[in-house]
């Protein structure tokens, strides 16, 4: 029997990364109504990802899930953070202000981090999973692919950013992807 499962989320690219990921299961996924609007209040990103996957379940009274992802950068004190998505209005700009505010500065480590949550249809938060994927920021964009600040974010070990990277490559080591991983075995034996 397929179930169905809300994204909390309007965006139709992340309704497609997650349908990739969850392709396995009996889940039919499916965006929240544009009209429904959830203001990510929360501090971390297991807050906002709780918050939107709990308030999207009792609106419509369906199973959701919920993500909340961003960089966090070692010398910026973990900014851009919760905050990744709104560091500027473009892609562009987030880009060029992360290299602003770092300029010279040596220490050049960061992280991806990713949190998921699924809510069941009263708001409770039955699942959460996270995934991080450590690198470094570049001091110039290198790669055509990705979206947001693949371009500078660079992984040694692959000797490339994720920008360079397949998708396929990305999706495997990916923040969201690792969170991913941790969520599948956990989602097949949810009981509904």
């Amino acid at each position: 029997m397929t179930k169905k499962l809300i994204v909390a989320t309007s965006n139709s690219g992340k309704l497609k990364e997650m349908q990739d990921y969850l392709q396995d299961l009996d889940w039919q996924l499916e965006l929240q109504p544009k009209e429904l609007e959830i203001e990510e209040t929360g501090t971390t990103f297991l807050e906002n990802a709780c918050l939107k996957a709990s308030a999207v379940a009792k609106a419509l009274n369906l199973w959701a899930i919920a993500d909340d992802s961003g960089l966090a950068i070692e010398a910026l004190n973990g900014s851009p953070g919760v905050y990744s998505a709104r560091y500027g209005k473009t892609n562009e700009e987030r880009i060029n202000r992360v290299l602003k505010e770092l300029e010279n500065n040596p220490n050049r480590k960061a992280k991806f981090m990713c949190v998921i949550a699924i809510s069941n249809p009263q708001g409770d938060i039955m699942l959460t999973t996270e995934g991080t994927c450590e690198g470094e920021i570049l001091t110039e964009i290198k790669g055509e692919g990705g979206f947001g600040y693949d371009p500078i974010f660079y992984l040694p070990e692959k000797s490339q950013t994720f920008a360079q990277m397949s998708l396929a490559e990305k999706q495997k080591i990916s923040h969201r992807g690792k969170a991913f991983q941790a969520l599948i075995p956990q989602l097949k034996n949810l009981k509904i």
